[in-house]
């Protein structure tokens, strides 16, 4: 989910050794170069699936995501793609399979993964990058302003790129987890942090809250001691900390109390624990102490 709702604050910033400069996902960046960050995190997610090489065994081991082998997550994101793909190229036809999911809110997404999953790992892999490779197009070639379907509220052609870093990332440190590989954390992340301060009246909504009034201030450490700061440097409501653990927590991949994050105030507190960067239900999150770190 991004790009949607009433938006927590504007772009953000980021201050470090070189100064200030601008740290917003699909605000901050034209889509080339968005386009350029999702291929480098493809890239970093193609490393780690490498050496599984074509071995059903291997495909079908089990990530932290119940019931998901790393087939699954791969499947997911193949999916995902090519919903996204009708979202540019054909918006009836994904409006007609976006009513057909509001149908079964608890299946749909499970029952696309499960789909691609039972493909061999070849196969599987070949969908996923050619599906990529075509949405990567058309999103270079569509039109600048126009706002795209969605699962969540309409995104932006750059929120819709930015989403796909996001979900390519998340579903990446699941597999990554699975074989005890340990990702260094990239300025890509700062794309996540922007999708979940943008979300967050979503997640409040999503869970039957209200969503506060007044924005919050969010400062987060990225890679290299980079701050990336949001909203206004006198709210009364703040989070802060470092941008890995943030990003992990808003995509359900760290339980709150494992988060090397801060929040001042209430609302902050509340929005830590059901913060979401994608569409959809809420997920079931993790468990204290389950994360794995290699």
């Amino acid at each position: 989910m991004a790009d949607g709702g009433r938006a927590q604050s504007g772009d953000g910033e980021s201050t470090g050794g070189a100064g200030r400069e601008s740290a917003g996902g699909a605000g901050g960046g034209k889509v080339a170069g968005l386009l350029a960050e999702l291929a480098d995190e493809t890239r970093s997610l193609e490393s780690v699936l490498e050496p599984l090489g074509t071995e059903p065994s291997a495909w079908a081991l089990p990530t932290p995501a119940p019931r998901w082998t790393i087939a699954h997550q791969i499947a997911h994101l193949a999916w995902t793609d090519a919903q996204a793909l009708l979202a540019v190229v054909d918006e009836p036809r994904f409006r007609r399979a976006a009513e057909a999911a509001r149908l079964a809110p608890g299946t749909f997404v499970d029952e696309g993964a499960e789909q691609g999953a039972r493909l061999p790992p070849e196969e599987l892999r070949h969908r996923w990058r050619e599906g990529r490779t075509r949405l990567w197009r058309a999103l270079e070639e569509a039109p600048e302003g126009h706002r795209l379907p969605w699962y969540g509220p309409p995104m932006s052609v750059p929120g819709m790129a930015t989403a796909r870093i996001m979900e390519t990332w998340a579903h990446g440190e699941d597999v990554a987890e699975t074989l005890g590989v340990r990702r260094e954390p990239t300025e890509r992340l700062r794309h996540v942090v922007w999708i979940a301060v943008r979300a967050r009246d979503f997640a409040f909504g999503l869970h039957g809250l209200t969503p506060p009034e007044q924005p919050f201030r969010v400062e987060v450490t990225g890679p290299g001691g980079r701050l990336w700061t949001y909203g206004p440097e006198d709210a009364e409501q703040r989070i802060s900390g470092a941008a890995l653990d943030f990003c992990l927590l808003a995509t359900q991949r760290l339980h709150r109390d494992d988060a090397r994050v801060r929040a001042e105030g209430a609302d902050a507190e509340r929005w830590l624990g059901i913060a979401q960067a994608f569409a959809g239900p809420p997920g079931a999150g993790r468990a204290r102490g389950a994360r794995r770190q290699p």
